[in-house]
Parts: structure tokens; C-alpha cells; sequence
């Protein structure tokens, strides 16, 4: 295996950019209470405007660029899965669910055993 050494690469720039978009999360959040007396629907449009103009701020960013990729790339993984059809669902449902009753009656069955070993035959103390 090679080891590949990721280096992140940040300009000012996109420093700038990401404490521009927190300075405008604190600011959305400070404008919500901020607007308590101009009623709900101030508050709630300063609030929206503002988180909104922090996401695209954000998205700007390198990092935000990264976050992008990585969920297209998801998306592309997710298209390749090969995802079983309802018979086989069933069928593994089924097996599953007959290995937990085995194990059970198993877990069960060494239980009691292990009580009528410990309890009866070496401690004496029967029912």
C-alpha cells in the first residue's frame, strides 16, 4: 500500500471567506433577537437571509468546493449499488430472523442448564 499524503492548501482568501461566513451565522443569530420587537416575520427573513448568505459564502470557499465534490461523489458511489430486489429482502429478513430464534433457544438452553449445574448439583439448593 502507498501512503499518499493529502496537503490542504488554504489561501487567505478562502480564510477570509470562511470567517466572513462565520461573522455572518453570528450575525444571523444576533439579528434574530436583535428584531424580537419588529415581529416574526423580520426576525425569520434577517435570519434566512443572512445563513443563506453564509452558505454561499461558504461554498465559495475551497472547503465548500471539497464539500461539493464529495457529495457528487457520493451520489455517483450510490448509483452504483446494486440494491436486492424485494424476494431477496424478504428472504434475508427471513433468515435473520430464524438465526435470532436459534440463538435464543440456544442462550436459553445453556441457561437453564448452567442454573440446574450450579444450583442443584454443586450448591444444592433445590427448589
Amino acid at each position: 500500500m502507498s501512503s499518499q499524503e493529502v496537503e490542504t492548501v488554504s489561501t487567505g482568501a478562502d480564510k477570509a471567506k470562511l470567517a466572513v461566513a462565520a461573522v455572518l451565522v453570528v450575525g444571523a443569530i444576533v439579528a434574530f433577537y436583535a428584531l424580537s420587537k419588529q415581529g416574526s416575520l423580520a426576525q425569520w427573513a434577517a435570519l434566512l437571509v443572512l445563513l443563506g448568505a453564509a452558505v454561499a459564502t461558504f461554498f465559495t470557499a475551497e472547503q465548500g468546493k471539497a464539500l461539493i465534490a464529495y457529495g457528487r461523489e457520493s451520489a455517483r458511489e450510490l448509483r452504483k449499488v446494486v440494491w436486492p430486489t424485494r424476494k431477496e429482502a424478504g428472504q434475508m429478513t427471513a433468515y435473520v430472523f430464524a438465526f435470532v430464534v436459534v440463538m435464543a433457544l440456544f442462550l436459553w438452553f445453556t441457561d437453564k442448564t448452567l442454573e440446574w449445574l450450579f444450583y442443584d448439583l454443586i450448591l444444592g439448593w433445590k427448589r
